[in-house]
């Protein structure tokens, strides 16, 4: 019998809505802030999962200059009915206040690798928004509702409404199906019909170390609904000695040869400390049915497993991601993703100079409007990430290299700038922790005459350890061991929900553009996890 290993999506990869097509399985997940919006990983086999897809690709679909941090996309639910992909999702705007900005969109597509369509507007009742596609040709809407009155619960339940296909609108009334249980925060709905039953599952209970699945039932859409008496029916509360925390937020879909299988957010710890710098990520368990037409998971209880039965398919390895990246080609690799906005050539460009990625000097890590940043995402405790970069600043006002990245305001960046005082190009640490500034050399090294200059980062659990070299032998230490735990939402401030990033980025203050040329990136996984 052949094993999935969980996660199935390591790395930031949460809240996932999962859909088969014939023998072709897709995973949508959350990317919040980061640019181009949602990942879609592809299957044959529900073991190995290849990134295929970032369908909100330009800024007509999805503009988020100026979102906060852990704002932008939420939850999306991707859906297929009648030949067509149907993504829909949530661009939030505010989230840490009273009242919540939460707009709603749905895109289509024939092709799930695109182009997909300009965006339908849904509603801003409140996030997680899900398309459900009902045998009788209906479409149905259901999202979480926000409340912000005072006494009220800030989860107000689950609110479902008609989606015209034709109209490209909600119509007819708007039911209020499920208030929640007693966990509360009862968010990322999704609806399942079988049998003589519609199916509702929902998330609950904050998405920490509280998260778990929920389940309801009715014979009417639009309710009531029945609260399994099992509930919840996924959840790693009250357990730490799990390997996968956080388990919540599910969706479901079943094979083509009628098994059933869950796929859910879960999270892994540093051990022994309690961050989560490899932010939510994907799980999956084997579910059934019961005799009385409940949901179980296969393996008994109600606890998330590592390792689960698979379906029996022929395998399919998912290609290997190349390790470095040499920017020969005319796009940058899927895996690479920019803040709030696309990067275009007045910030990016991959042609000016062939074989480099050019960024030129915009605004500064802080931003959440413009930044010359390219990252992806942290996705083993152990890696090592390099590059090489051409830069000749001018200006104390212009830096480049390598960062470590939790949002703009937790991070670790080791910069090239320029001492006015010395008239040298130096090399030094920038640490931001919760949006206060820090210096961890007590001076920078001086690199006046190097045409180039190798950067490196180690990172090992909780420990950072930057390095810098002449040329790609003679490495040397820069600083001291960085404390790599604090790049994780369960360290940053009021509540983050991404993951921690490794990158190249440029600044310039002076607003001159000096660009910075770096000839690759490189990105190694110990595997020791």
């Amino acid at each position: 019998m052949n094993w999935i290993t969980n996660p199935i999506l390591r790395g930031f990869n949460p809240d996932p809505s999962i859909v088969r097509v014939g023998d072709d399985y897709y995973i949508a997940t959350s990317t919040f802030e980061w640019f181009p919006g949602v990942q879609i990983h592809h299957s044959r086999d529900l073991m190995n999962w290849e990134l295929i897809a970032h369908p909100l690709n330009r800024p007509s679909q999805l503009d988020m200059k100026g979102n906060p941090a852990s704002g932008g996309v939420w939850a999306p639910c991707l859906s297929h009915d009648r030949g067509v992909f149907y993504l829909v999702y949530t661009d939030v705007k505010t989230s840490k206040t009273l009242a919540k900005d939460t707009h709603n969109f749905l895109v289509t597509a024939a092709d799930i690798r695109g182009d997909w369509s300009e965006p339908v507007y849904l509603n801003s009742c409140g996030f997680d928004p899900s398309l459900f596609h009902d045998d009788d040709g209906r479409h149905w809407l259901l999202s979480m509702v926000t409340d912000h009155r005072k006494g009220r619960n800030p989860f107000g339940g689950i609110i479902l409404q008609e989606y015209s296909v034709h109209g490209q609108c909600l119509t007819g009334p708007e039911y209020r199906i499920f208030q929640g249980t007693e966990l509360g925060c009862t968010e990322g709905p999704h609806l399942y019909k079988r049998g003589a039953f519609y199916y509702l599952i929902t998330a609950e209970g904050g998405t920490g170390l509280g998260h778990a699945v929920t389940l309801a039932r009715s014979r009417e859409i639009t309710g009531p609904y029945e609260v399994d008496p099992a509930n919840p029916i996924l959840t790693s509360r009250n357990d730490p000695t799990l390997a996968l925390q956080k388990a919540g937020h599910a969706d479901l879909v079943q094979t083509q040869n009628g098994q059933w299988y869950m796929v859910h957010l879960c999270s892994r710890p540093i051990p022994s400390r309690g961050r989560y710098p490899l932010g939510r990520e994907t799980a999956i368990q084997k579910v059934e049915w019961t005799e009385d037409h409940w949901l179980r998971l296969e393996s008994g209880g109600n606890r998330p497993l590592v390792k689960v039965p698979a379906p029996g398919f022929p395998v399919c390895p998912a290609p290997a991601v190349p390790a470095r990246d040499d920017f020969d080609g005319p796009r940058l690799s899927l895996h690479f993703q920019t803040l709030r906005i696309p990067l275009v050539e007045d910030s990016l460009s991959l042609t000016e100079r062939p074989g480099f990625l050019r960024l030129k000097g915009r605004e500064s890590l802080s931003s959440k409007h413009h930044q010359a940043l390219v990252a992806r995402r942290q996705q083993s405790f152990t890696y090592t990430a390099a590059t090489c970069v051409e830069f000749e600043p001018e200006n104390y006002k212009q830096m480049a290299g390598l960062v470590c990245l939790y949002d703009h305001e937790n991070f670790y960046y080791l910069r090239i700038s320029y001492d006015d005082q010395l008239e040298s190009k130096c090399l030094g640490i920038w640490s931001c922790d919760n949006n206060v500034f820090s210096y961890p050399l007590d001076r920078d090294v001086l690199i006046k005459d190097w045409q180039r200059c190798y950067l490196r980062v180690r990172v090992d659990y909780d420990r950072l350890q930057f390095y810098y070299a002449q040329n790609d032998r003679e490495w040397r230490a820069i600083g001291p061991a960085l404390d790599a735990g604090r790049l994780s939402d369960d360290y940053c401030r009021e509540g983050k929900f991404t993951g921690a990033f490794v990158g190249l980025c440029c600044q310039d203050l002076t607003g001159r553009r000096k660009h910075a040329d770096f000839d690759f990136f490189e990105y190694v996984e110990e595997g020791r996890e």
